[in-house]
Parts: C-alpha cells; sequence; structure tokens
C-alpha cells in the first residue's frame, strides 16, 4: 500500500469531489495542503465553485483536460459512483479519504488499471514521509 501512496502522491492534477468553499470541511484544508505541495487541484462539486483560485467543475466528466488522481470527499454510499466516473474519465488513481469505504469500487478501479487506496488522507500521508 505503501508503493502505491507513493505513486499516487508523485501525481500532479488532483480532481477534489465534494471540495467547495465551505471552510468548514476537511475537503478545504487538503485542497489548500496539496496545492501547497505542487498539485493542480480541481474542485468538483454540484455547486461548480471556484475554490482556492481554481475554478470547479459539476462533474469529472465536464473537466476538459485529463485529471491524474480523482479525490474522493463524499459519503460512502457516493463513492462507488464517483469510481466509476474516475474510471469513465480515464483518470490514472482515485483517492477515497478516511471513513471513505467501497472495497467493490476499488477493485473495479484496479481491475481498469488505476491505482487506488481507501480509508488515508494525503495530509497524514505527506506527513509521515516528512
Amino acid at each position: 500500500m505503501s508503493e502505491t501512496i507513493d505513486e499516487i502522491l508523485k501525481l500532479k492534477t488532483w480532481a477534489i469531489v465534494g471540495l467547495s468553499n465551505n471552510v468548514e470541511r476537511p475537503a478545504y484544508e487538503i485542497a489548500a495542503l496539496l496545492q501547497s505541495k505542487g498539485h493542480r487541484i480541481v474542485p468538483v462539486h454540484p455547486k461548480g465553485e471556484t475554490v482556492h483560485g481554481e475554478p470547479g467543475y459539476k462533474t469529472l466528466a465536464e473537466i476538459p483536460f485529463p485529471i491524474d488522481v480523482v479525490d474522493v470527499f463524499v459519503n460512502s454510499a457516493l463513492a462507488g459512483a464517483v469510481i466509476d466516473e474516475a474510471i469513465a474519465i480515464a483518470a490514472k488513481a482515485v483517492w477515497l479519504q478516511l471513513f471513505v469505504f467501497d472495497e467493490p469500487g476499488i477493485e473495479r478501479a484496479e481491475l481498469a488499471g488505476l491505482l487506488a487506496v481507501m480509508n488515508k488522507c494525503p495530509a497524514i500521508e505527506y506527513e509521515k514521509r516528512g
């Protein structure tokens, strides 16, 4: 798992599903951290808001450029559909945040050739790596 996480953290363009301008949500803080580490963040939320200076999109399918990582900040019940969208847009990886679980979705992603992690936080993983 550690090698998979290392590979994903090297990828540059992260679509963050569930990211809005709500500063109370963990996605807002994690997006800022990812930017500070040199990643391009792409907010994906039904509101399609600009967040941290990056224009937002309502769905993954609306994004007009390639996405490396789909970072999933939605309820576990919704994660499978997001994983399927990540597969459909040919993302390179899916990252399910802490407390987001979908074993069948992770299996589908891996079968489709995507790197995949579940129940992990990039902030914690960056901290572990110094």
